[in-house]
């Protein structure tokens, strides 16, 4: 083995303490009182991530490294001491580093830089060429590197001008969806430069999960009584439209991009118990780590808003308001099981209730 070989001990390599910080992580997370150490199942749920592939990040003798994602979820999720994030973080780079010279000990790879002409020119020798034999000798292997280089420089700039071209249609789209208008269409928020759009959500007997739930307890949060159930049925579609008609809108019972953002407000520290549910019932279906739903907006809520900002390109500040509430509500995740209130004594709404 190439590591043992240069004279490394296997035991102390960063993947190997990174792995091991992490399973202690893991081991360690029924610790504190009131907590229970999840299964490897239901953590590689939240995380998003296989079974399979979790167990190896945890397990120092069949090792996989864990990128920064998941090593940033699994501290939020066992609620690991915040000092160990960084340590986390930096035996990361450091197996990068590692795993960079390791393949440089056996022999190179994609990853290395071209060795030089043996004639001492900047020319790199054609792929095919014999170890050990000049770049320009008689197989005429010179010559065809020189006319490479002769037709790659135009390939390169055509490259380019397509890439630019298609940055330009990017943001075009980008910025032209924000003169959509209609609510039923689901449009694009007009109160954010996130290429996101508000998901629609309308009555209908089928369950709609984690968004419905959200929306029902902000629904109750203005003062309506309706079940947070995640179905969308006539007291839920009579409370939105009651909601529009106060609030100028179309009411049409249909929850989209004019509807939404004036039904979410600012949510932080005091904040009603409505609301920061509706928040942690988002954040705990986003793949990143439960979050408990309490209705009391505690340090782990806010460190878990951080956490799912500074993830997806938001201000960080640990307070939810419009941007995050639309990131939050379009990167929901299908349940990862059936939900409580779908129990074998619960029996589906029909199309009567």
């Amino acid at each position: 083995m190439a590591q043992e070989r240069a004279g490394h001990d296997p035991e102390r390599t960063a993947g190997v303490q990174l792995a091991r910080l992490l399973r202690r992580w893991w081991e360690e997370a029924d610790g504190p009182p009131g907590c229970t150490r999840p299964t490897q199942q239901a953590l590689a749920a939240r995380l998003g991530v296989d079974q399979t592939t979790l167990s190896r990040y945890l397990n120092p003798k069949h090792l996989s490294t864990a990128p920064p994602r998941v090593v940033e979820a699994l501290h939020t999720q066992l609620r690991a001491p915040a000092a160990e994030l960084e340590q986390a973080r930096a035996l990361y780079r450091a197996a990068l580093r590692e795993n960079g010279r390791q393949r440089a000990a056996d022999g190179g790879g994609e990853h290395l830089a071209p060795t030089g002409a043996a004639d001492g020119s900047d020319e790199t020798p054609a792929p095919d060429a014999t170890p050990g034999t000049a770049a320009h000798g008689t197989d005429g292997r010179g010559t065809s590197g020189r006319l490479r280089s002769r037709w790659l420089r135009p390939v390169l700039v055509a490259a380019a001008m397509v890439l630019a071209f298609t940055a330009g249609v990017v943001v075009h789209e980008r910025f032209s969806a924000k003169d959509r208008t209609a609510d039923g269409a689901a449009g694009a928020a007009s109160a954010s430069e996130t290429p996101y759009e508000w998901p629609l959500l309308r009555r209908g007997e089928e369950d709609q999960f984690t968004r419905a739930r959200a929306l029902q307890y902000l629904l109750n949060a203005q003062g309506y009584k309706v079940q947070a159930d995640g179905f969308f049925r006539e007291d839920t579609q009579d409370a939105v439209m009651d909601f529009q008609r106060r609030s100028d809108l179309p009411a049409d019972g249909k929850v989209g991009r004019l509807t939404w953002p004036e039904l979410v407000k600012g949510v932080g520290p005091g904040s009603g118990t409505f609301e920061v549910r509706a928040v942690q019932e988002l954040l705990n279906n986003v793949g990143q780590g439960g979050t408990a739903v309490s209705g009391r907006f505690t340090a782990e809520t806010a460190e878990d808003v951080r956490f799912f900002q500074r993830t997806h390109g938001l201000s960080v500040t640990g307070r939810v308001d419009v941007d995050t509430w639309l990131a939050l509500l379009v990167k929901q995740l299908p349940p990862v099981k059936t939900p409580d209130y779908q129990g074998a004594t619960r029996s589906l709404p029909s199309a009567s209730e």
